[in-house]
């Protein structure tokens, strides 16, 4: 019955115009605002889960690195009981380390990792090889697969290979540092391959095989800067859990969550931070709700009256005005989800906004739809509608109205 008479009073004319008008310009706001919010939250999920999945393409699972210094001591008996640990499915053993390369005049500093032949079964970086191939090379055969930020750095082309470049690592035996002969071991050395994830991998690392890294930094046999594994991704907390238990305090052992806690926290902030400016709309919606309904309350003074008259309490004039405002957010809110999984889905299928530069790993916004935001849109909406409405609801309800004959 409520909601009857907060029809009727929305959908009939007003004697005063600009009650019509300021209704529509609250629905409109609300439209807009539900809009903006599903659009840009779709299009930060996009850009997320294209973070995400970049990182999770080259970061493993669960790492398993040294709580203090660069090195971790593990033995055969140590590997073969993290491998028999249910849910580990694969693990590489890495050596790494900074080093110096340098192809005739052009130098970079990098970040050289050993990897075993488990490597590429423990993430996806070979499915992001745009020249040559990931081949790591042997002992003394090694060879370099190098990101596309250090080629462009160095010049190196592992697709027209011409003279080695040279790599510089550091010579833990070294007496004298002042001397760049002693202070660093070095090797000439070509790339076979170059991969290209993401900015911040590309401008860093360089890739080679574990035995040669390892002799070059004179590390013991058992000894390794980390070790990473390919685990159930349902349940890798409860791994991790298990492996720190078997390892101890000496052993760090983290997800790839907790490698890149700082990189999802910002994220996530950043998320909250854009719903919290684009709600702003929706508060200006509000404001305009609250004065729409302000004017239908005086609009509707002889009504009030009748329906108290007939024996309408306060209880029940409150809730038709708020219903009114519930109506108002119900159309403009979903006016704007509709409109805005509209064009989330046109963006989808014919990618029609572009990303300008053309440097980033694709050419469109990513765009992901989540249920979580809708239901997140919706109730920020009746929130709103809520907090907007119940000021002149109320009001109507407590005001007395006398009839005049």
């Amino acid at each position: 019955m409520n909601l009857l008479f907060a029809w009727r009073y929305f959908k009939s004319k007003k004697t005063t115009n600009a009650v019509n008008i300021i209704a529509w310009i609250s629905v409109v706001a609300i439209a807009v605002g539900a809009g903006a919010l599903i659009v840009v939250l779709s299009v930060f999920n996009g850009f997320e889960d294209l973070v995400k999945g970049l990182y999770g393409d080259f970061y493993a699972d669960i790492r398993i690195a040294a709580t203090k210094g660069k090195t971790i001591e593990l033995n055969t008996a140590q590997l073969a009981a993290i491998k028999k640990t249910k849910g580990v499915w694969q693990a590489s053993l890495i050596a790494e380390e900074k080093a110096i390369l340098k192809n005739e005049d052009y130098q970079s500093i990098v970040f050289i990792k050993g990897v075993d032949e488990n490597y590429t079964s423990v993430n996806n970086i070979a499915k992001h090889i745009i020249r040559g191939e990931f081949d790591a090379g042997k002992a003394d055969v090694p060879k370099l697969i190098i990101g596309a930020g250090i080629e462009n750095a160095t010049g190196i082309n592992p697709s027209m290979p011409s003279y080695p470049a040279t790599i510089y690592l550091p010579n833990k035996k070294a007496e004298n540092l002042n001397s760049i002969n002693e202070a660093f071991n070095s090797y000439n050395l070509n790339a076979s391959g170059t991969f290209l994830v993401q900015q911040d991998f590309d401008n860093k690392y360089v890739f080679s095989n574990l035995a040669f890294v390892k002799f070059m930094l004179d590390m013991k046999p058992d000894e390794y800067s980390s070790l990473e594994l390919k685990t159930d991704s349902t349940q890798t907390d409860k791994i991790a859990q298990q492996l720190q238990t078997l390892l101890g305090n000496n052993y760090k052992v983290e997800t790839r969550y907790q490698q890149n806690q700082g990189l999802y926290t910002v994220m996530k902030m950043e998320k909250w931070i854009i719903y919290g400016i684009l709600s702003l709309i929706l508060v200006v919606a509000a404001f305009n709700m609250i004065g729409a309904l302000t004017m239908l309350v005086l609009e509707k003074q002889k009504d009030i009256a009748v329906l108290k008259a007939m024996g309408a309490s306060n209880f029940t004039i409150r809730n038709i005005f708020l219903n009114e405002g519930f109506l108002l957010a119900f159309i403009g809110g979903s006016i704007g989800i509709l409109l805005a999984s509209l064009i989330c889905w046109l963006q989808l299928k014919f990618h029609l906004i572009k990303l300008q530069g053309g440097s980033f790993i694709i050419d469109y916004y990513p765009v992901q739809m989540r249920v979580s935001d809708f239901a997140l849109v919706t109730g920020t909406i009746l929130f709103v509608a809520l907090l907007a409405s119940w000021i002149p609801a109320r009001k109507a309800s407590l005001q007395e109205f006398t009839l005049k004959s």
